[in-house]
């Protein structure tokens, strides 16, 4: 920890600056939009003044009349004159956007931005040297407390939207200046165009790779460690056959009107939506279930389910790798994590532990990466659960996130986002089985999901291996797309307008006439095979965890467009992309599936909510640490109550059937495991470790006497 502190530290530093940055530019387009909002009345006003005015002088041109006769006649001169000053006052810049109000936040900026500029050393391509030598620039004019910036600052990195403010009549604006070159920073430090030495994630882009030496040797041993053919001409070869095939198949059935359950006319494409395949009376056997189900308590039922998974043993100090001596405090913390009560409320609540005891085992034995051992283990004991395998056999998932509202002095990574409001908010991103077992959980921004999908797909800690991920229209990305199939997983999106879907063609386009208003373009093979050992290299490096997915894909993401090697993977993406929407097309049980599969993430969300329902479900965390520790301990509770009402869902099926109820197969895996009705969530939280039960001896199930009964 001590050896990668010095790199946490310069990233959480550019990090910060960069979300600093973000949030002048969210205030002052904020105070932008909403002044335009004050005065629309207004502007509608003068707008529809001067719309009559205009049409009143068109007609005293054509009927040769005097036009200030024909003017004054709607209104009168000195009122005119009035409203045009009015107009002059409500009109904004011909670029009508929110960079004029910037300058406001200038003295704001300087408080940080000259100490950053300070104390990091920045480093770079070619391409971006000129934007190296304008924070030279700025260093220098920093130190020597000049204020006028020099007429030979470059500028050619300088976008057309920042010109006009920073070339004023009397040379270079300073303030505009300074805020183009930061802006510009920030983009290509996330490209890795510009890199920092000693950083983590603002590396120079090849140092994130395995090295060309351990490539080399890895080409030589022929241990790709990939899921494709890493002979491009034999790669080409099968998925352009492919290709070929699936779009004249596609083609001929849609010339026949032979598409199951899909229309084509006029250029559009119909899809109508999936009918319920539920029985009816689910509904009524589901709530017979959950009344014979045992009343618990939060507290005994993660106690009970850690006697049968023993997922507790994964919390080992951080140094000594052995496991608290004090359960009840660990349990009490992980507890604390999950319903979002904190350590202090959670001292309150708890009369057996303090709040010194909560903060040693917070500090030690909790961590991200203990929390994902420990969901690996409760996934592992779900996959061995006979009565599981009526939702899936464990190799299907789907991942999605959760927004949480982030209030009071939030962390830079809550962020505004459009779909959720101007009210700033956290991502729960969580992978979850089709057996209903949350696996892997992240913390991240409101508006950046399809990055992190193979995060949870390579980086959990569960013995099996994913075949096929589910995720909503928000993952519907080229990048995704290439590497899921060159590390060999099954990527199947939820396609929500298939209309503005495009797919792509090895050959004219004009060989496909039927599918004429779905083709984008052909696929540029060249940049494939100019770049195909680049990619492979890329690929293994993740598969390997060289790198982080998300972060590698975030980088390619923020490449210029004309970068190769970013190009070369959305090529590959767009043929994995065509082939999967012509499969929606023909295919209907796809679309049920991934719309089971996405349901089950969906109703989890539920079930999380209930959980986390302390500080008004509100994430007031600062620290990114603290906010995965509040993402993955909600997960956990989630995966134990999964399991315990797994098993006990079971029992009570034996007992209604032995009762006469008829529970069919086909009905049980309709039956979910997310219910929370019996469980206590709320009152003291109070712990009794000795009374640990067996697997093989549970708590009896209520009788219809007893089910009112606690």
């Amino acid at each position: 920890n001590f050896a990668t502190e010095p790199a946490f530290l310069i990233d959480q530093g550019l990090y910060v600056n960069e979300k600093l940055l973000g949030r002048m530019f969210k205030r002052g387009e904020k105070i932008h939009n909403d002044s335009f909002q004050n005065d629309g009345k207004l502007i509608n006003e003068k707008i529809r003044l001067f719309a009559k005015l205009g049409k009143v002088l068109i007609e005293a041109k054509e009927t040769e009349q005097d036009p200030f006769v024909s003017l004054q006649a709607v209104i009168p001169w000195d009122q005119f004159v009035h409203s045009v000053e009015q107009a002059e006052a409500l009109a904004r810049p011909a670029e009508f956007d929110y960079l004029e109000l910037l300058d406001t936040y200038y003295g704001q900026f300087r408080k940080f931005a000259p100490r950053l500029l300070q104390i990091y050393t920045f480093q770079s391509s070619g391409i971006t040297q000129t934007l190296c030598e304008a924070l030279e620039i700025l260093k220098e004019l920093n130190t020597s407390k000049k204020r006028k910036v020099p007429e030979f600052a470059p500028m050619d990195f300088i976008k057309s939207k920042w010109l006009k403010r920073v070339l004023k009549e009397d040379g270079i604006d300073r303030h505009y200046y300074e805020f183009s070159v930061w802006t510009e920073l920030c983009n290509h430090l996330r490209s890795g165009d510009i890199w920092v030495p000693g950083s983590k994630q603002y590396k120079n882009f090849d140092e994130y790779l395995l090295p060309v030496q351990t490539w080399e040797e890895i080409k030589r041993k022929q241990q790709i460690p990939l899921s494709i053919a890493t002979n491009v001409d034999k790669y080409i070869q099968n998925r352009c056959g492919l290709m070929q095939e699936q779009l004249s198949m596609v083609n001929q059935l849609i010339r026949n009107q032979e598409l199951s359950d899909v229309s084509v006319y006029g250029g559009h494409i119909q899809i109508p939506s999936l009918k319920k395949d539920v029985p009816d009376d689910v509904a009524d056997i589901t709530r017979a279930i959950y009344d014979v189900l045992p009343r618990i308590k939060l507290t005994e039922l993660l106690v009970e389910v850690d006697s049968w998974t023993h997922f507790s043993q994964q919390f080992v100090h951080l140094h000594t790798k052995t496991g608290p001596k004090d359960e009840t405090a660990l349990f009490a913390a992980i507890l604390a994590e999950g319903i979002n009560l904190g350590l202090s409320k959670m001292a309150d609540a708890c009369p057996t532990v303090t709040y010194t005891q909560l903060a040693w085992i917070a500090d030690w034995y909790i961590s991200d990466e203990n929390y994902t051992k420990a969901l690996g283990v409760l996934s592992n004991f779900q996959r061995q659960n006979r009565h599981a395998s009526y939702w899936g056999n464990g190799t299907t998932s789907s991942s999605d996130g959760q927004y949480f509202r982030s209030s009071g002095a939030s962390s830079p990574l809550a962020q505004v986002n459009a779909k959720h409001g101007r009210d700033s908010g956290l991502n729960f991103y969580t992978h979850i089985s089709d057996q209903y077992d949350p696996f892997y959980a992240q913390v991240i921004s409101s508006s950046e999901e399809a990055p992190h999908i193979i995060d949870g797909l390579l980086y959990h800690e569960a013995d099996t291996r994913i075949e096929e991920h589910y995720t909503d229209a928000a993952g519907f990305v080229d990048h995704v797309f290439a590497m899921c199939h060159m590390l060999g997983f099954r990527f199947s999106p939820r396609i929500k307008s298939i209309d503005k879907t495009k797919i792509y063609t090895i050959d004219k386009p004009s060989y496909y006439p039927e599918l004429n208003f779905m083709i984008g373009g052909t696929i540029q093979m060249k940049h494939i095979r100019d770049n195909w050992d680049a990619l492979l290299r890329l690929i293994s490096s993740v598969q390997n965890g060289t790198v982080t997915a998300s972060l590698i894909l975030k980088k390619l993401a923020s490449y210029p467009r004309q970068n190769s090697l970013a190009v070369a993977l959305r090529e590959i993406g767009r043929i994995e992309r065509t082939l999967y929407t012509l499969e929606w097309l023909q295919d209907p049980a796809l679309r049920r599936r991934v719309q089971v599969g996405l349901n089950k993430g969906e109703a989890k969300h539920s079930l999380a909510r209930a959980v986390c329902f302390h500080r008004l479900g509100e994430i007031r965390d600062r620290s990114y640490e603290d906010q995965l520790h509040r993402v993955n301990g909600l997960q956990l509770l989630i995966s134990v109550i999964v399991i315990w009402n797994t098993v006990y869902i079971e029992k009570a099926i034996e007992l209604l059937r032995s009762q006469g109820m008829e529970i069919s197969e086909e009905y049980v895996q309709h039956i979910s495991p997310l219910g929370w009705e019996h469980i206590a969530l709320t009152g003291d939280y109070i712990w009794d470790v000795q009374q640990k039960k067996s697997i093989h001896h549970l708590r009896p199930l209520r009788t219809k006497y007893a089910r009112n009964r606690y």
